[in-house]
């Protein structure tokens, strides 16, 4: 066995020093340990503990109960909110922080986020609902149900529907000015239908909102705006919302309209509850006492799920807000109007599904 003498030189010197350097030449047999070493007898908290009775923890407790009314019921009986409002000479100082909704939404990165439309500091709040709309109620309890039932596909577990060619074609790189070019758009029209999603319990059509439009070319031919007066107080009496007004965009020189200079129509546009009351009072009342009416034409829509038909002014003035106080309209005054049901559907086939489950008929043929 082969040694290294500087070893033993070592510890030669190392044995010649005082004792302190003799345990560092050593090795360590053990490693001290950090925690202190405890008793191996231990007594729990509650040996040795003083006895300490039940009336002792009672007197730490107060006398007073905290809901007990402190004032005398001679304040409480003199004080007058109103009258010390009325003595006040300056207005109460705002608080410190007053939220205000921006007026325009920049985009989800932006710091200054508007609220959600619930909530009552956003300017989209809108307060309500005050009543339960009878065509609502139908909806959520018979036509919601029977729609799902009638539209629902079933996939058993794990199926993958079959792969489907790309709807926007690619061009065949015979020019090398095809490079980098958009996709073509696909066959029989530049348009991009929606796609229909199977409908399940989460997206069963729906009417989103219903737009109400009326175009008054007399507005402007006759050079009177109480064509347009008429016409925008009746749309807004029919369905409980306030109208706007827009100008023409084009000019139509046999009426005398010229392009942004006469207002010549006027448009509401109706959400929740307003949207089922309209929407009830059409049904129920108006379209029922229209003498020889077949419906709306099966060719109606826009291949998006929004379908829209038309009145004539004599049905306009079938309206219960009307005919309770039909002097106030002219009748050669009140006005004919579009009305518009925008869906959730993605095809005109789902829209009038749900169309004619809530009472509006269709005839003639159909195109999906």
């Amino acid at each position: 066995m082969i040694t290294n003498p500087s070893h033993h030189i070592f510890h030669r010197m190392a044995a010649r020093e005082p004792s302190r350097y003799l345990t560092r030449a050593l090795p360590r047999a053990s490693v001290p340990s950090i925690r202190p070493q405890g008793f191996l007898s231990r007594r729990n908290v509650s040996d040795e503990a003083p006895a300490r009775r039940l009336s002792d923890h009672l007197t730490e407790l107060e006398s007073a109960s905290s809901l007990s009314t402190t004032v005398p019921n001679s304040a409480a009986a003199s004080f007058d909110p109103l009258a010390r409002a009325a003595a006040r000479k300056n207005q109460l100082p705002r608080g410190r922080y007053q939220f205000r909704s921006p007026k325009y939404n920049r985009g989800p990165l932006h710091p200054h986020q508007p609220p959600p439309p619930s909530h009552p500091s956003s300017r989209l709040f809108v307060p309500g609902p005050f009543s339960a709309p009878r065509a609502e109620q139908t909806f959520e309890s018979t036509v919601s149900p029977d729609i799902m039932t009638l539209c629902y596909v079933h996939t058993p577990p794990g199926f993958k529907p079959p792969p489907k060619s790309a709807r926007l074609r690619e061009w065949d790189d015979s020019s090398p000015y095809h490079k980098n070019r958009v996709l073509r758009g696909p066959r029989g029209g530049d348009v991009l239908r929606l796609l229909r999603k199977p409908i399940k319990f989460n997206n069963i059509p729906e009417i989103e909102r219903i737009t109400i439009h009326s175009y008054v070319k007399n507005a402007a031919a006759e050079r009177n705006s109480s064509w347009l007066h008429v016409a925008g107080i009746a749309v807004q009496a029919i369905s409980n919302v306030r109208v706007e007004t827009f100008k023409s965009k084009s000019n139509v020189a046999p009426w005398g309209i010229a392009a942004n200079r006469d207002s010549v129509a006027v448009k509401a546009e109706l959400y929740g509850e307003n949207m089922y009351h309209f929407l009830g009072k059409l049904v129920d009342v108006v379209l029922p006492r229209i003498k020889d009416w077949e419906g709306v034409k099966g060719s109606s829509g826009d291949s998006s799920g929004n379908i829209t038909f038309g009145l004539v002014p004599e049905n306009v003035a079938l309206f219960p807000e009307l005919e309770i106080n039909y002097d106030m309209y002219p009748p050669k005054m009140i006005p004919g109007c579009h009305i518009t049901l925008h869906t959730t559907a993605r095809t005109d086939k789902d829209a009038r599904l749900l169309l004619s489950a809530m009472g509006i008929p269709f005839y003639g043929k159909i195109v999906n």
